[in-house]
């Protein structure tokens, strides 16, 4: 699994380095500065702003699931290629708010701790015939082996049994269940909507309650995330809105580590390097382009304390570039732009991504994913910079 092999390789990273950074001449729609407007902020308001932003985003993604699990109901109960594309609308709707949210890993908190659901939420790559039948085995998977039974307790314990890549719980779980192995260069993968229908599929009630069951895990694993960062005497939040620079030292590993180890690293770099369509992310769906603009504008969420909710409303708290502004605003600013740059250059990136790998160091779609690879490269160092900036001098990132 991807994401947990980078996050147990974490390596040091002091500050103080004198990496540099440049703006690149961001137009002035996406080159969004720090400068606050109103008193200094603290450390304090920091985490407590972050806190709010998390709790809000964590919802959306909330209710955006609730709304797929009722269109993935439907397919469930009546089969037709309209249901099946609702479903699978509903799938990306809901990853449009899940992407943003990986800014808030890799500092052992509610979602990636030791006890946190990262793991059966977002695990990749997947290896299809461990779940369902795939091309030239179409016997293959606990869907088609009437032996085992479908709960959520089976799938939790089989999730990654045997290899990190025998993944059968989360986003992707339920991505291949809608659509299939992507056996396709132009487009995504098609399963036909009669895999659910009894008579044209064999275990087609056993996809249905599998398809069933999986949707359910997610949502029981999203309710927690959403009642860790609730405000309350005994949660999470709380402690982390008194962390105080600590807390702010914890968001910065998180938007460092995605910056570099994982959105430039395991997401872009990896099938850069392997041209392989297994090395990217949402593979089924062909969504990885997505994938990779909503972890750029989740590290500018929380840069700059906006984030537009699913409702369309803006929330806007104090963000780690306030901070920064008060001790560097040349910093702050420079560090703004280079995010909004990175944000762009992963908007840049073409569907389908596993066409975009494709090729010589001169094919304009490698090109484009190697700017992208480039830009979080420096946006890292910029943050580190930051870090310092306001005090902090030790910092632990996930390096790819």
């Amino acid at each position: 699994m991807k994401q947990l092999v980078v996050r147990r390789a974490v390596l040091g990273m002091a500050l103080g380095l004198g990496l540099g950074g440049g703006s690149g001449g961001m137009p002035q729609a996406l080159a969004q500065t720090a400068a606050p407007k109103g008193p200094a902020v603290d450390a304090r308001a920091v985490a407590v702003g972050y806190g709010e932003l998390v709790h809000a985003s964590y919802g959306d993604v909330l209710a955006s699931a609730l709304d797929m699990q009722k269109a993935i109901a439907v397919l469930i109960a009546t089969p037709s290629q309209t249901a099946m594309d609702a479903a699978r609308k509903a799938w990306l709707d809901a990853r449009e708010f899940y992407g943003q949210t990986e800014a808030y890993r890799f500092y052992a908190g509610p979602i990636d701790n030791d006890e946190g659901p990262e793991g059966q939420l977002n695990a990749w790559p997947m290896d299809e015939s461990y779940v369902d039948y795939v091309e030239g085995k179409p016997d293959a998977g606990f869907v088609n082996d009437p032996k085992f039974k479908i709960t959520k307790e089976n799938l939790v314990k089989q999730n990654e049994r045997g290899g990190e890549e025998n993944i059968t719980t989360g986003w992707h779980a339920i991505e291949f269940l809608l659509w299939g192995q992507d056996l396709s260069d132009t487009g995504p993968g098609n399963r036909s909507f009669e895999d659910y229908m009894d008579g044209k599929r064999p275990h087609a009630d056993r996809r249905r309650q599998y398809l069933q069951v999986v949707t359910e895990l997610l949502l029981d694993d999203l309710n927690g995330l959403v009642k860790a960062w609730t405000p309350g005497p005994k949660s999470y939040r709380n402690k982390f809105d008194a962390g105080g620079m600590e807390s702010v030292r914890k968001i910065i590993v998180g938007l460092g580590s995605l910056s570099r180890g994982e959105l430039a690293g395991e997401r872009m770099e990896v099938p850069l390097n392997s041209q392989d369509q297994e090395d990217e992310h949402s593979c089924f769906s062909d969504n990885t382009h997505r994938d990779m603009v909503t972890n750029a504008l989740g590290i500018q969420n929380v840069w700059l304390g906006r984030y537009k909710r699913r409702d369309g409303s803006l929330l806007k708290v104090a963000g780690v570039a306030d901070l920064v502004t008060a001790r560097n605003a040349a910093l702050a600013t420079r560090t703004s732009e280079q995010i909004a740059k990175t944000v762009a250059a992963t908007e840049a990136i073409q569907a389908p991504f596993d066409r975009e790998i494709i090729g010589g160091a001169d094919a304009p779609g490698r090109k484009r994913i190697q700017a992208a690879v480039d830009s979080a490269t420096e946006q890292s160092k910029l943050l580190v910079q930051a870090a310092n900036a306001i005090g902090i001098t030790k910092l632990t990132l996930v390096q790819p």
